[in-house]
């Protein structure tokens, strides 16, 4: 076997440290995407018995964005085993008490009907922000791509290229802002 055979073999069969950025980002919509790549479905030697899945870093969970008035009204359901166990808590008052459980459980949800789903979970990484442990980045090989791209505050851009930006309409002398 020649050194490009085996370092192509050995590559198809090691896990690969993917880096997920999940600003402005649906957690649904890259849920989907998360999965592919925990699971392995895009690596040639994919079988649903077979564990080649990859590892995820997601960062900026702390970001995302939800359609509409799912903030409102989107209700998380959990149960302790024991009677009067049940809880209901609203989006936002889950985010805000974990910035990383809506990320996580949206993945936990695509992955449905998978016996190893717990063992599958345990290669998902995800952070409230950018602040990576040093040990974890060192392994990060590739990026997966945002399913939407990230809009750029108008604060970000700078004033040189906001002026240049085609104005629409001028304001009159006599207009006062509020």
């Amino acid at each position: 076997m020649s050194g490009f055979k085996r370092v192509q073999h050995w590559n198809t069969f090691a896990r690969i440290w993917h880096l997920y950025d999940a600003t402005w980002q649906n957690p649904f919509d890259s849920a989907q995407v998360i999965k592919k790549h925990l699971k392995g479905l895009q690596k040639p030697i994919y079988h649903p018995l077979n564990h080649c899945g990859d590892h995820v870093v997601v960062i900026n969970s702390r970001d995302i964005a939800l359609l509409g008035d799912e903030w409102r009204k989107r209700v998380y359901f959990h149960h302790t085993g024991y009677p009067g166990g049940a809880t209901w808590t609203l989006a936002w008052e889950l985010h805000d008490k974990d910035p990383t459980m809506i990320m996580w459980k949206a993945v936990y949800n695509a992955l449905e009907g998978n016996l190893q789903r717990r063992y599958t979970m345990q290669r998902l990484h995800i952070y409230p922000d950018a602040n990576v442990p040093e040990k974890l980045m060192q392994n990060i090989t590739s990026q997966i791509r945002q399913v939407r791209p990230a809009p750029k505050r108008l604060d970000h851009y700078d004033p040189e290229e906001v002026k240049k930006f085609p104005k629409i309409m001028d304001w009159p002398k006599d207009y006062i802002l509020r």
